[in-house]
């Protein structure tokens, strides 16, 4: 892997946190994910299963992880199965995971690391002493499945060979673990976003009439791919002028024209965590007064949407809060009218014209990562603060984001040291 390596006390206490949470002679069972097919022969590029990954660091193709706390046998509590290379795979795949490579990533004793070829005769021995099987499954309230995963498959096999045995979901509890980080979570966090702040600041300096959105992307992954990450988090967002307008542009195919303000959400991946940024900045170096107008009301709502980031508030009501903040700034930028504001349907608000979309998400190994949206928030938590306002007719959308993390006294912006205001923006770009 391009990332250095992890500790593996931190998957070694992600496994006991998830023990803890299992029902009594239970068992748990989690799959890498496919190499998904192109064309032809090809494939795509591999990226771990989450959950797996967070309980292993495993990075590895065909890889099984199972947990079974009150095994008998000591040696079945925590099991492993990884693909067994050759010479073969080796000439034209590459170095595998050894058995004792194994063992340093995930701290797992070297007696529960096992092939895969093994998975049926060791698995038969570990499951007729179980009374109860976790599953998993990709849940997200976001989450539209097109193909079928690994996972899935692994329900229609079990269900087969095992069809009476109780079967639970585990998503649920590693939605639950998942959502509060740990320190080491937070390092690799902090690492992604510092890749992101170093990609931006070469950006400022790069961007000017003329360019083309594609020439940004390369320059951004330039500054990823040369700092040990695999590149872009997510698809990014290269957005000049009304491109801006367009939520999920992604053809980042326009040139950048002169008095345009462009918007980039883009963050850098590292070791599978993800950083989250969003920034709008004037192709020109200088915004207009119009565009500093939107740049500041946004940036208003952002400061205050993120005070409301801290221990026991809750998901809905915080977006209703910064719902009414929204209002009153789009009221003073004269989009909206305060007296059609005060008889709107509270169900269908006015200010969704110009802003659509959510304030925040759950960050961490998923960009929109795991979460409860019914929790209240609790230290340890990771979030996004991303209000936008969005104008086609002026060809004009303006979105800021930072990543959040929130403590027992309030939060700390991760992003506070990416440049954000107006001066500074301006500064570098001219500098």
């Amino acid at each position: 892997m391009r990332y250095e390596p992890i500790d593996s006390q931190l998957f070694v206490h992600n496994r006991q946190r998830l023990a803890a949470l299992l029902k009594p002679k239970a068992l748990a069972v989690f799959n890498a994910n496919d190499i998904m097919p192109t064309n032809a022969d090809g494939t795509m590029g591999f990226r771990q299963n989450n959950d797996l990954f967070y309980l292993t660091g495993v990075d590895q193709e065909e890889t099984i992880l199972v947990l079974f706390p009150d095994h008998p046998d000591e040696k079945f509590r925590e099991v492993l199965f990884l693909r067994e290379t050759s010479e073969e795979i080796a000439i034209w795949e590459g170095h595998k995971l050894t058995k004792e490579e194994a063992v340093q990533t995930t701290g797992l004793s070297l007696k529960s690391i096992y092939w895969v070829s093994q998975f049926d005769k060791i698995f038969g021995q570990m499951v007729f002493e179980a009374e109860r099987v976790y599953l998993n499954t990709n849940e997200h309230t976001r989450a539209e499945v097109a193909v079928q995963t690994r996972d899935a498959r692994f329900i229609d096999w079990f269900r087969h060979h095992f069809p009476l045995h109780t079967l639970e979901r585990v998503a649920p509890l590693m939605h639950q673990l998942r959502a509060i980080k740990l320190p080491q979570e937070i390092t690799l966090i902090n690492r992604a976003i510092d890749i992101t702040d170093t990609m931006f600041r070469r950006l400022l300096k790069f961007v000017k009439p003329g360019v083309w959105e594609y020439e940004i992307e390369a320059e951004m992954m330039h500054e990823f791919l040369r700092n040990r990450s695999r590149g872009a988090a997510y698809s990014p967002i290269i957005a000049s002028g009304a491109n801006a307008c367009v939520l999920h542009y992604i053809d980042n195919s326009q040139q950048c024209q002169a008095g345009d303000v462009i918007l980039l959400d883009i963050g850098a991946e590292y070791a599978n965590y993800n950083a989250d940024m969003t920034r709008s900045i004037p192709v020109s170096g200088r915004f207009t007064a119009r565009q500093r107008e939107v740049y500041s009301a946004v940036l208003r709502v952002m400061k205050e949407a993120t005070q409301l980031l801290k221990p026991g508030n809750l998901w809905d009501e915080y977006h209703v809060e910064v719902g009414k903040i929204m209002e009153s700034e789009l009221i003073g930028l004269g989009l909206l009218d305060r007296e059609a504001v005060a008889k709107q349907d509270p169900d269908a608000p006015l200010y969704k014209k110009y802003f659509m979309h959510g304030t925040s998400h759950f960050l961490g190994l998923d960009v929109h990562d795991v979460g409860n949206k019914y929790r209240r928030f609790e230290p340890g938590m990771v979030f996004t603060v991303e209000p936008g306002i969005y104008i086609p007719a002026e060809k004009l959308g303006i979105r800021l984001e930072n990543n959040i993390l929130i403590t027992e006294s309030g939060n700390i912006d991760l992003m506070g040291q990416i440049p954000l205001e107006i001066e500074e923006i301006e500064d570098l770009m001219n500098a």
